[in-house]
């Protein structure tokens, strides 16, 4: 094959091979197993973070920086031979439009991990078919981490990932571990994917376009407008909790936004806030020490 035959098939190759999406930190912490010097956990996260970072999960083009910021840490809180149960914490963020800032989308922690894993397995994730309680979690993770950052950049834009990881939930539960279940509780992963695929809560959905599409990204050109689509976005959680209270992605939003909506509103011009402070006190009476920080 000639020179100029192989620069044709590299052009081509590069063009229509997606990037990755993810730029993901994983972290496994076994310290509370009391055996944290057992190589099978830095074999487990090394092969987790190849699994999540190198794997191409849509059909979208991906540039290097536009690949979204996350976090997966596993706390491993007891392990006996393959079998281990813990926590999964799981966060992601994206950039704010017109300024160097970052604003976290997602935070949420999982008590219901369980998995069996032997060393060097390989992390396989096929769409048809179940592979392993350790490939369904993370692989749901990865594609709600995906929904939610296109919420966030288009109205409803996440809805094809969300239906993704609801296939994840839904084989999932041939394997007979805890979370994937209706029955499961209200901060399991079955209620989290539930509720974000639900016309019920479309509200949540609303609010999380709003709140980074028309208020953070368009604070670079207007603070006061920005400002004030935030505060718009926040009354329009107000009518979701009166229908639906404490519910898990009311939760699941002020676990990421409460610093960030303190910040916002005790800095830049001023906007009324008597009505925003009294919906925050409602909604989110958990972090109420932030809201008193806010300027009434």
């Amino acid at each position: 094959m000639n020179r100029i035959a192989i620069l044709i098939l590299l052009f081509f190759v590069s063009y229509v091979v997606p990037a990755q999406e993810l730029n993901c930190e994983v972290v496994v912490n076994s310290d509370q197993t009391g055996q944290a010097n057992l190589t099978v956990f830095n074999t487990l996260q090394r092969s987790l973070s190849e699994f999540v970072n190198q794997t191409t999960w849509t059909n979208r083009e991906f540039e290097p920086n536009e690949r979204i910021n996350c976090s997966i840490f596993i706390n491993i809180t007891s392990f006996d031979n393959e079998s281990f149960t813990g926590t999964i914490q799981v966060q992601s963020s994206r950039p704010v439009f017109g300024s160097s800032l970052i604003t976290p989308v997602f935070n949420f922690n999982d008590e219901q991990l369980s998995f069996n894993y032997r060393e060097f397995e390989p992390l396989n994730y096929s769409q048809n078919a179940y592979s392993s309680n350790l490939v369904s979690v993370i692989t749901f993770y990865v594609y709600t981490i995906l929904g939610l950052d296109a919420d966030t950049f288009e109205l409803n834009g996440g809805t094809q990932y969300f239906e993704e990881a609801n296939r994840i939930a839904t084989t999932a539960q041939q394997g007979n571990m805890i979370g994937w279940r209706g029955s499961d509780g209200n901060r399991s992963r079955y209620r989290l994917n539930a509720d974000l695929l639900s016309n019920a809560f479309s509200g949540y959905r609303a609010a999380l376009y709003e709140y980074h599409r028309v208020g953070l990204d368009l604070m670079h050109k207007d603070p006061a407008v920005g400002k004030q689509s935030i505060a718009n976005a926040i009354e329009g959680l107000k009518e979701l909790n009166q229908s639906r209270p404490n519910s898990l992605l009311m939760r699941v939003f002020f676990d990421a936004k409460a610093q960030e909506i303190e910040q916002v509103f005790t800095a830049g011009p001023n906007v009324p806030v008597s009505n925003l402070v009294q919906t925050l006190n409602r909604v989110a009476p958990m972090y109420s020490e932030n809201w008193r920080r806010i300027q009434m």
